[in-house]
């Protein structure tokens, strides 16, 4: 697989902060331009419309999921224990794709909520021979949505636990036992 041009990538990355920082609305052509430092014309030749734009950051998200989806089935420690410590936002490129869609679909993108819908069901469809019911599963997913929440919040106005070292490991030793008595 050919890698895009560096160019594209930079306009893709420039709007997918925008996104992150500001929101939808914020992220229009011209501030995605000015951000990638590009001209208008340097834009328009990777990405002639903003839903081009949003095209390719699903893209980029769906590639990110499908590297992070074989990682989990391979995880040494295990699926849950791979999912749950990966939940805890580390900056990076998943964590971004996954915040930029999550502004797309607040401000009522039905593709990227469609996205949103499908990676979570990529995380199940592998963590589901691993758990012993729907509510097991259920609790993997909830505790990795609250462990994903509370870290983005961490520098916002509501922040919540975010367990790091041991209670990270305790955490993730009292999900799996519940997840698979």
């Amino acid at each position: 697989m050919s890698r895009p041009p560096l160019a594209r990538e930079k306009v893709l990355d420039a709007f997918e902060q925008i996104l992150i920082d500001e929101g939808e609305r914020a992220a229009t052509m011209d501030a995605t331009a000015k951000a990638a430092g590009v001209s208008k014309g340097g834009l328009l030749y990777h990405f002639g419309t903003k839903e081009s734009l949003q095209a390719a950051l699903l893209e980029r998200l769906r590639s990110l999921v499908k590297q992070d989806v074989d990682l989990m089935a391979a995880a040494p420690e295990g699926p849950i224990a791979y999912f749950l410590r990966t939940s805890v936002m580390a900056n990076d490129p998943i964590d971004r794709a996954i915040l930029a869609t999550s502004r797309l679909a607040q401000g009522g993108d039905t593709t990227a909520s469609e996205a949103l819908r499908q990676i979570r069901d990529d995380w199940a469809a592998v963590l589901e021979p691993h758990t012993k019911d729907a509510t097991a599963l259920d609790l993997v997913m909830l505790v990795s949505d609250g462990l994903y929440f509370n870290n983005a919040l961490s520098g916002g106005s509501i922040p919540g636990p975010v367990p790091r070292g041991a209670a990270l490991d305790a955490l993730v030793a009292l999900v799996e036992r519940a997840a698979r008595s």
